[in-house]
């Protein structure tokens, strides 16, 4: 094992490290990707997967979770451009689902019951947790494979819980029925939760019989600037029993479940650890995250938490300047917990970020994971 992937490892399991690892570090520029990866340009769309791990161990990663080395083939260089496909939260002029156009959130309801409940319970019939569990380790011993020895691959992504379906009907569809028709849309929850529990069974399964690090990032956007996408108290009547209920069979191993944080999540904070999480990835620091009172709280267990911190993509990347990301990471460190962290960015990198910025970034990241602390 590599002495970054080992670091990583001990950060994981909240050992006393000095040295600081770095998280995924995600432009979406192709240039960029292309420069610190020492390739030529257009070699990116050409060879991504190749290139885009050649960047990350120029950069010094040592843990990947979220393994997307495609992603970036979404946009070009200068963004999404026009002929990008609309989806149904981009603006879609028709929602049209099993040959039903949702146009409302009745016309939701209706879809739901007549076609989403039936496949769910079908599924609780049909679920086999022996091939879930194959998949899994399977999956993960695949990328692993793919990154090397330098780079740890951090489970992520076959957590299931009950979310929002707004990817499917629409941000108005959805939303407008959770006011209106609440008992159908716990409905959905109570229903995902049951089809979680097996899930979660056979991942908890595929972490004793794999040996699989023990981390686990859920990752589901339920707020923006403002606050939480519904209300807090709705939210608790409805939505958190459910989730709770469904991560049961992970609560009861050693594995550290840490929150994707996406806008201001501020309420949420101390409801999912009283669940039973144990720390936040991606904090939205303008839109009133509280990273340092966040970093001060503890686990329901009592320990510390497992924080991947990281420079704002929003606002210091591409608006600062290099003095103002090396004062954000010095501030990130600085308030971080003492053991359980991570350095990397709030989210991915968009493109038009000045390259001396990103340069001073990956610079700060290396100058922590090689001297540490002061």
């Amino acid at each position: 094992m590599s002495d970054r992937k080992q670091l990583a490892l001990e950060t994981i399991m909240q050992r006393h490290t000095k040295r600081i690892p770095s998280w995924t570090f995600h432009p979406m520029e192709h240039s960029v990707i292309e420069r610190f990866a020492g390739a030529n340009s257009g070699d990116y769309r050409k060879n991504p997967k190749e290139v885009y791990l050649a960047m990350q161990r120029a950069v010094g990663t040592c843990m990947i979770d979220q393994y997307i080395p495609l992603n970036p083939l979404t946009m070009g260089n200068k963004g999404y451009d026009e002929e990008t496909e609309r989806g149904v939260t981009t603006g879609a002029a028709q929602i049209l689902l099993d040959d039903m156009e949702i146009d409302s959130p009745e016309a939701m309801i209706e879809h739901m019951e007549r076609y989403i409940f039936p496949r769910m319970q079908k599924e609780l019939l049909e679920f086999n947790e022996d091939i879930r569990v194959k998949e899994i380790i399977e999956s993960e011993r695949a990328v692993q494979r793919e990154l090397g020895q330098d780079i740890l691959k951090a489970p992520y992504g076959f957590t299931a819980f009950p979310c929002f379906a707004y990817n499917t009907y629409g941000y108005a569809n959805y939303f407008m029925a959770c006011a209106l028709y609440p008992e159908v849309i716990e409905k959905h929850f109570s229903l995902a939760a049951d089809v979680s529990i097996l899930n979660n069974r056979a991942v908890a399964r595929a972490f004793t019989e794999a040996g699989l690090p023990l981390y686990l990032r859920l990752d589901h956007d339920m707020a923006d600037s403002r606050g939480t996408l519904v209300n807090i108290k709705w939210l608790d009547k409805h939505w958190f029993p459910h989730f709770a209920r469904s991560l049961e069979p992970l609560l009861k191993t050693d594995i550290r479940m840490i929150w994707h944080c996406d806008g201001n999540l501020m309420e949420m904070v101390p409801r999912l650890l009283d669940v039973g999480l144990q720390g936040f990835q991606g904090f939205q620091y303008e839109d009133g995250m509280d990273y340092k009172k966040i970093c001060q709280m503890k686990a329901k267990d009592g320990n510390s938490l497992l924080i991947i911190a990281g420079v704002s993509v929003t606002r210091t990347l591409p608006h600062g300047t290099p003095d103002d990301i090396n004062k954000e990471i010095a501030w990130l460190v600085e308030n971080g917990p003492a053991t359980g962290l991570f350095l990397g960015c709030s989210s991915s990198i968009t493109p038009g970020v000045p390259w001396e910025n990103l340069k001073t970034l990956v610079d700060g990241l290396q100058y922590y994971r090689t001297h540490g602390r002061g």
